[in-house]
């Protein structure tokens, strides 16, 4: 099958979340989680470069990054149909893609269960709220949901900042500027320094990718805007070690400091598989109270987890519970409780018991 039209019209009808398209294979789709194809024909590297050939066409894009780097990523909507994130690169010698499906309307957190616990995070006014995740776990609809929240209730301006624009925002009580990189603006950090000179209450950095830009992210949340990023880490305490450690060691009782006075809040989320093959959102939430402020400082990072079992009053959740919770309603099984615990051994040993 060469037909992009298609392909993109066979994955929207069967709600699949991506399309994988590499030679010597058929058409993948994963959808639920579980990789589907729907023929058998195998496509030589020769289709494959003249599938994406058209996909950069129907993108209004030059092809010219991917032949120079090997890399690629843009976005292309397609009018009544769905928008898409495209990933390009080259392996094995040849080309492929990976295409990630966006709606053109932000979902209903309800619909896909993204609890209110944390969709209020969004209340907040200023300081830094991290949502993480390995890839795929669902980090740019959980950002979307809470700028629509933004956007709905509160009269600000809205800078995001993207590689590449997924979700697109209509501007309702808030004015949205959104922004992609190498289309709007050269990269993150260009576009950070930038903003800041744009009168934004709300900036959301897409990821936050290197020593420059966390500094600047950092110093924008200490001059009182609220900003909302990412990072591929899974657990609150292992992202603020992510963070120090991007620092020279000359730097990280600084990050220190400014971590524990501008973090807010750390939002950690999986996808689980459950019984019905179907996938489940789960979230830990940490909220950065004096605790846990005094253990960023103080570089006692590894003790946060256990204030965050004993502080549900106050909103924080743990990722271990939660899918404990879920275990205990019957919604997944053994093997996927222990595969996305955060501490598989204890898990082991909680589900025993």
């Amino acid at each position: 099958m060469t037909d992009i039209n298609e392909i993109l019209k066979i994955a929207v009808e069967n709600k699949a979340s991506d399309i994988f398209i590499l030679s010597n294979l058929p058409i993948t789709y994963k959808i639920k989680g579980q990789m589907t194809t729907f023929d058998d024909q195998k496509l030589s590297s020769t289709e494959i470069l003249t599938l994406i050939e058209k996909i950069y066409t129907r993108a209004n894009r030059t092809i010219d990054k991917l032949k120079e780097t090997g890399d690629d990523d843009f976005s292309l909507s397609v009018p009544g149909l769905s928008r898409f994130r495209i990933s390009t690169y080259r392996q094995r010698g040849s080309y492929a893609s990976v295409i990630r499906l966006v709606s053109f309307n932000v979902p209903n957190p309800k619909e896909i269960n993204i609890p209110e616990s944390v969709l209020e995070t969004a209340d907040l006014q200023k300081g830094v709220i991290i949502v993480t995740g390995p890839a795929g776990s669902g980090k740019t609809t959980t950002l979307a949901c809470l700028i629509d929240r933004i956007n709905k209730n509160r009269r600000a301006h809205i800078i995001t900042v993207e590689d590449p624009l997924e979700y697109l925002h209509k501007n309702d009580k808030s004015i949205v500027s959104q922004r992609e990189i190498e289309t709007d603006t050269a990269d993150y950090l260009t576009a950070l320094r930038a903003c800041l000179r744009q009168s934004p209450d709300v900036i959301l950095l897409g990821e936050m990718r290197d020593y420059e830009t966390i500094k600047t992210a950092m110093t924008a949340a200490e001059t009182g805007h609220l900003l909302i990023s990412t990072l591929h880490t899974l657990g609150s305490a292992n992202t603020i070690d992510r963070i120090i450690d991007v620092f020279p060691p000359t730097a990280q009782q600084q990050i220190r400091v400014q971590l524990a006075q501008t973090l807010k809040v750390v939002i950690s989320q999986q996808l689980l598989r459950t019984k019905d093959g179907g996938l489940m959102p789960v979230f830990e939430i940490m909220k950065v109270n004096n605790a846990i402020a005094n253990m960023i400082r103080e570089g006692k990072t590894h003790q946060i987890d256990s204030v965050i079992h004993t502080s549900s009053k106050e909103g924080m959740t743990g990722m271990d519970n939660e899918i404990l919770e879920l275990y205990k309603k019957g919604m997944i099984d053994f093997d996927e409780a222990v595969r996305t615990a955060i501490n598989p051994d204890m898990m082991k040993k909680r589900l025993r018991s």
